[in-house]
């Protein structure tokens, strides 16, 4: 890969964006350097005119459960992580993690192999996986078959905490789960977040306690923040520490909510999340899920029975609703979408900055704040 440099665009770096800065990449992905506009070095390498759009880290997703067509449920191939990683990567996604519905046991494994592959594979974007149940509350199921829930043994713990060669998510309902659970899934290297949970405050913080780090989707499928009782919302907005995904879509959670978590929770721990489904980068509205055809009207996902079953949301819009209904900066929207999901992961040393030595994931955005190309380890891909 040739060296390139990137110049005349507004590119944001840890204290700001900057308009006088050129990226350097060098020919193995990373970045090189930063240098003033008219160093001379630029001329060294292949040079891109950004034409002056906003130049911003990769985005990074931890909650895909499908793209271009594909649902990881039904297809845990290699090659179909690389095709619903080419249908997010048009909306600015760099990285992600294929996300599994609750499932057997089976299936289970096969993602868990299917990711290892894709990963050992080089499939551009693949940071891990993401288990999203099947540990949860019946009572918060959603879109979830509560048929496949249960209680996770020794045998099955080693299982789900197997894969050795990226990051591991657990969404799980801490209620449901013993602590002791928890903690053997930490201590084998997974990051564990409360979802789909019915959890008291008290269960909630027990869960915190031994291991838990964050919260999938914040407010949706969890007991709600009350006057007397704050039930998992109001653990998850207490908590200095908890980092939680949120979907920005207008539609799983109020904005005034979203604002009020943003009110509430220390900055940099609140994180972008789409919860896509395989309509996002597809013309076709539809999927099978469990047997069930689901289909996507007027972008809004829901299932047979009126629940939300994820949604149709890519990361660039949940950027542009953050800025529009939520009243944030760019900076901090486009920080949401790619530093802070980077510290949560834990791939911060890497990722999520545009920085010397890091991986040259990047995105441009124009003035309307649509995706006109990627970066990923600096292989340019034009929208």
């Amino acid at each position: 890969m040739a060296s390139q440099a990137l110049v005349n665009g507004r590119v944001l770096l840890d204290d700001g964006f900057h308009d006088d800065v050129a990226v350097l990449l060098d020919g193995s992905g990373r970045i090189q350097a930063l240098v003033p506009e008219g160093q001379a070095r630029i001329e060294a390498g292949k040079v891109r005119d950004l034409g002056g759009g906003w130049l911003l880290p990769g985005f990074i997703d931890v909650q895909v459960n499908g793209g271009g067509g594909v649902l990881f449920n039904n297809d845990t191939s290699p090659g179909a992580i690389d095709t619903i990683g080419r249908a997010h990567r048009r909306y600015g996604t760099t990285s992600f993690l294929p996300t599994l519905i609750s499932d057997t046991a089976e299936v289970m494994e096969r993602a868990i192999a299917g990711t290892r592959e894709a990963i050992a594979a080089g499939v551009p974007g693949v940071l891990g996986v993401h288990l999203e149940g099947p540990y949860l509350a019946p009572a918060r199921k959603g879109t979830h078959d509560a048929a496949r829930f249960r209680v996770p043994d020794a045998a099955e713990v080693a299982m789900a905490t197997s894969l050795d060669n990226g990051v591991t998510l657990v969404t799980l309902a801490p209620e449901q789960v013993p602590a002791d659970t928890i903690r053997a899934m930490v201590t084998r290297g997974a990051i564990v977040c409360a979802g789909h949970t019915a959890g008291t405050y008290e269960q909630i913080r027990a869960g915190l306690e031994a291991g838990v780090r964050g919260f999938t989707h914040l407010y949706n499928a969890m007991s709600p923040l009350q006057g007397r009782e704050p039930g998992a919302v109001g653990a998850a907005l207490e908590s200095r520490e908890a980092y939680c995904g949120i979907i920005v879509d207008g539609v799983h959670v109020h904005p005034a909510s979203l604002r009020v978590a943003l009110a509430a929770k220390p900055r940099g721990t609140l994180f972008l999340v789409t919860d896509a489904m395989p309509m996002v980068g597809s013309d076709d509205p539809s999927f099978e899920l469990y047997g069930e055809t689901i289909t996507a009207v007027d972008g809004v996902v829901r299932n047979a029975a009126g629940a939300l079953a994820g949604s149709a949301l890519d990361m660039a819009t949940a950027v542009r609703n953050t800025v529009r209904l939520l009243g944030l900066p760019l900076e901090e929207a486009a920080r949401m979408a790619s530093t802070y999901p980077a510290r949560f992961l834990g791939v911060d040393s890497r990722l999520g900055r545009i920085a010397p030595g890091w991986q040259a994931d990047l995105v441009l955005l124009d003035e309307a704040l649509q995706v006109q190309a990627t970066w990923v380890a600096g292989a340019a891909s034009d929208s």
